[in-house]
C-alpha cells in the first residue's frame, strides 16, 4: 500500500499578535469613548442642549393635560440626579438628597429666566465632569466605589446616561404636547 505523501506547505510567518496589555488597552480607551458618546446622547435621541434650547419661557412651568411634570420640573430633576450620581462617583462624603422629594422641585415653575439658565447651564458642567471622570484612564471603571455598596463608575456612568435619557424623552414629549418642538 502506497501511503500519500504530505505536499509541503509553505507557511507564511505568523503575525505579531498583539500582547495583552495592548488588547487592553485599546478595549479600555474604546469603552470610555462609547460611554462620553452615550453620555452626550444625539445617537439615538436629539442632543440635550438641542432638546433644553429655545423653549419659550412662559411654557417652562406649564403642565399639559395627562402630563405628570413641567420642563423646570424635569429639568430640575435632571440636574438634582445628575449631580447626585456624579458626587457620589467621586466624593466620599457625599450625602444624597432625601428620595424623593430631594430629587423634584417645590414649584412647577421657575422663579425666573436666569434660574432655568443656571439649571441648564449646571447639567452641562455636571455632565462634561462626568464625561471627564470616565475619560480618564487613571479612573477605574470597573473597581467598587469604595464608599458604596459595589457600585462601580462604570455603572454609573450607564445609570447617569439611562436616567437621562428617560427624562429628556419627557421633555421632548412634553414640547410636543405644547407646540414648541420643531425635532430633529
Amino acid at each position: 500500500m502506497k501511503r500519500k505523501r504530505k505536499k509541503k506547505s509553505i507557511r507564511q510567518p505568523a503575525k505579531p499578535k498583539p500582547t495583552q496589555g495592548a488588547k487592553a488597552e485599546v478595549s479600555d480607551k474604546a469603552l470610555r469613548e462609547h460611554l462620553v458618546k452615550l453620555l452626550s446622547g444625539g445617537q439615538a435621541y436629539a442632543e440635550m442642549r438641542h432638546i433644553l434650547a429655545e423653549l419659550p419661557e412662559m411654557q417652562r412651568g406649564v403642565k399639559p393635560a395627562g402630563a405628570p411634570h413641567t420642563a423646570w420640573q424635569l429639568l430640575e430633576h435632571l440636574r438634582i440626579a445628575q449631580w447626585d450620581i456624579l458626587e457620589f462617583s467621586r466624593n466620599p462624603k457625599h450625602v444624597s438628597p432625601q428620595f424623593p422629594e430631594g430629587y423634584w422641585p417645590v414649584s412647577e415653575a421657575p422663579p425666573n429666566a436666569e434660574a432655568w439658565d443656571k439649571s441648564v447651564a449646571a447639567v452641562g458642567r455636571d455632565l462634561a465632569a462626568m464625561k471627564k471622570l470616565v475619560s480618564n484612564p487613571k479612573t477605574d471603571l470597573f473597581a467598587p466605589i469604595a464608599h458604596g455598596k459595589g457600585q462601580t463608575i462604570l455603572r454609573e456612568a450607564l445609570l447617569l446616561a439611562d436616567h437621562n435619557a428617560y427624562h429628556l424623552g419627557q421633555v421632548v414629549l412634553l414640547r410636543r404636547l405644547l407646540g414648541a418642538w420643531a425635532g430633529a
